[in-house]
C-alpha cells in the first residue's frame, strides 16, 4: 500500500502573524493510524506526519513524514523534506534563484518557474492554480480543481457547514492525486480525505 501525503503553503497577509497550528488524526477507513500536524509560524511552515498501519498486530506500512518550507507571500522561497516510507527515504531540497525555483529529489533536479506553490490547504487560492508541487518527491503536477457542493461536515463533533472541493492531480498524463478537502464558511480549511491507488480512503480530522 503506498500513501501520498502533500505538504502544505500558506498565505501571508501581512509582515507579523501569530503562530497557528492545524492539528490532525488520520484514519485509514475507520482505523486511526497516525496523526499530521501543520504549524505556521510567521513565513515558516512544518509539517510532521506519522503513520503506522497494522494487520493482525503487524506493521504493514510505516511512513513519517517532516517538512519546512519558507514563505514569501504566496511564492516558495526554500523546501526541505524527508519522508521514511517503510524504510525507502526520500530527500527533497528545494531553492528560490536566480528567477527561478530549483528543487531536486536525491535522482531528479529540476527548474521550475519563481513562483511556485505547494498543496495550500487552507489558502483558498490553492483553488485557482494549475499546477502544485508535491514536496514529498518534488512532483510538479498538473491538478484540476472541482467544486462539488456546500455540505454538513462533522468538525471537531460538531456538524458544520462546509464547501467541498475536489483535487486530481498527473504527471504526464498518470493520474498521481485524489484528494476531497473542506472548508467551513469562514473559508477555514477543516477536513481532508485521499483517496490511495488501492482504494483506501486516508481521513484527517481536527483534533
Amino acid at each position: 500500500m503506498k500513501i501520498i501525503i502533500l505538504g502544505a503553503c500558506l498565505l501571508l497577509a501581512t509582515p507579523l502573524l501569530q503562530a497557528k497550528e492545524w492539528a490532525f488524526d488520520v484514519y485509514l477507513d475507520k482505523s486511526k493510524i497516525g496523526t499530521h500536524t501543520f504549524t505556521l509560524n510567521d513565513s515558516t511552515l512544518t509539517s510532521k506526519a506519522n503513520f503506522n498501519v497494522k494487520v493482525l498486530f503487524i506493521n504493514a506500512y510505516k511512513y513519517d513524514h517532516a517538512a519546512k518550507e519558507q514563505w514569501a507571500g504566496d511564492c516558495l522561497n526554500a523546501l526541505e523534506a524527508n519522508t521514511t516510507e517503510n524504510k525507502v527515504v526520500t530527500k527533497v531540497n528545494g531553492k528560490l534563484d536566480a528567477g527561478a525555483f530549483n528543487v531536486k529529489n536525491g535522482s531528479q533536479e529540476q527548474t521550475l518557474p519563481a513562483c511556485v506553490m505547494t498543496f495550500a490547504y487552507w489558502n483558498p487560492k490553492i483553488l485557482q492554480q494549475s499546477k502544485l508541487l508535491n514536496p514529498q518527491n518534488a512532483e510538479h503536477l498538473d491538478t484540476t480543481i472541482t467544486k462539488l457542493g456546500d455540505t454538513k461536515t462533522e468538525v471537531k463533533g460538531k456538524p458544520t457547514d462546509t464547501a467541498h472541493y475536489k483535487i486530481t492531480g498527473a504527471l504526464k498524463g498518470v493520474k498521481k492525486l485524489n484528494i476531497e478537502l473542506w472548508y467551513n464558511q469562514d473559508n477555514d480549511w477543516v477536513a481532508l480525505k485521499s483517496v490511495t491507488p488501492e482504494g483506501y480512503n486516508i481521513i484527517y480530522k481536527l483534533k
